[in-house]
């Protein structure tokens, strides 16, 4: 039985040894209860500090370990899907390199999974202890609306770390589409999922590479992969307008029959005018947000492109 570790980094040199420290104590007490054998897969995603050369010295010293470096930055989500692309294991499991998914939770997925009942041990926290509290409500909110927009339920405080079977991860490898939300990906594949609970965990070393608008566009990339609901209010917004259009002219007309046209109330049209106008550009921006997408889709450019690997080190 072989199980697959795939771990995206980005500038995480100072976390990986102490990580790979951890997941290596974790996979041999696993080797003796369950007779599971493990590879580590760091995915390089084009970083500026000494991650790649941390991969290769890790892999130096344990042939387990294995990695993929990216010609640039290409995104977290592009790092999970190259190292889901390039795990071999029998379960394949994906996590951070920050230590704050514990790998200690891996022996119970594992036990989920083997029970025949669950095809993916996935986990949540409880709480965002360490989070300021603007990002933390931004969060829920985040959760509540595109569960309320789309069809497919994303548990609110879900993380990326689960350990998920071959046929699972075999299904989410199909859906190969250049904007990625894994969260919603990992949801819509469907699948029976075992949710384990924890408090949230502080990074042990290095800095978090989401900032507020990070988050946001990554929010965005959410709600327009996986719901056409703000299309629909774009149209919805239309039609209200329209009709309260057509009634405005009738109360026009109808005023002038009746009390003349006087030549008062510019301010008052110029503040529906400005209204209408913001309202236009608004819904036009959604529409665009999904052009924009079928746009990148359209041109199949490869979600990843890769500068090296451990098999590329062997052969020099």
């Amino acid at each position: 039985m072989l199980i697959s570790l795939v771990v995206p980094c980005y500038n995480e040199e100072e976390a990986m040894p102490l990580f790979y420290k951890e997941v290596s104590r974790v996979a041999e007490t696993m080797r003796q209860s369950h007779g599971a054998e493990f590879e580590f897969i760091f995915v390089d995603d084009g970083s500026k500090d000494g991650t790649l050369r941390v991969a290769r010295e890790l892999h130096d010293q344990d042939p387990r370990v294995r990695y993929v470096s990216f010609s640039r930055n290409f995104g977290k989500e592009a790092g999970i899907y190259a190292g889901l692309q390039a795990a071999r294991g029998d379960y394949v499991a994906t996590m951070d390199a920050d230590l704050q998914d514990p790998p200690a939770l891996l022996p119970d997925m594992l036990d989920a999974l083997l029970s025949g009942d669950w095809d993916c041990a996935a986990t949540r926290r409880t709480t965002r202890k360490g989070e300021p509290p603007v990002r933390s409500w931004f969060a829920r909110k985040f959760y509540q609306i595109i569960n309320r927009m789309g069809d497919t339920e994303i548990v609110d405080g879900a993380r990326d770390f689960r350990l998920m079977s071959r046929r699972m991860t075999d299904a989410v490898l199909q859906m190969s589409e250049y904007n990625r939300f894994s969260k919603g990906i990992f949801s819509w594949v469907g699948f029976r999922t075992k949710w384990f609970d924890y408090e949230n965990i502080e990074r042990v070393a290095g800095k978090t590479k989401w900032n507020f608008w990070g988050l946001f566009k990554y929010s965005i990339e959410g709600i327009v992969g996986f719901s056409t609901a703000p299309l629909v209010f774009a149209a919805l917004m239309g039609v209200i307008f329209c009709l309260a259009a057509f009634v405005g002219i009738v109360f026009v007309v109808v005023r002038a029959l009746i009390f003349g046209d006087p030549t008062s109330g510019w301010p008052s049209m110029i503040c529906i005018l400005l209204l209408c106008s913001g309202v236009q550009l608004f819904c036009l921006g959604i529409v665009g947000e999904y052009l924009s997408k079928t746009y990148l889709e359209v041109k199949h450019r490869p979600i990843y492109i890769t500068k090296e690997t451990e098999a590329d080190r062997h052969r020099r």
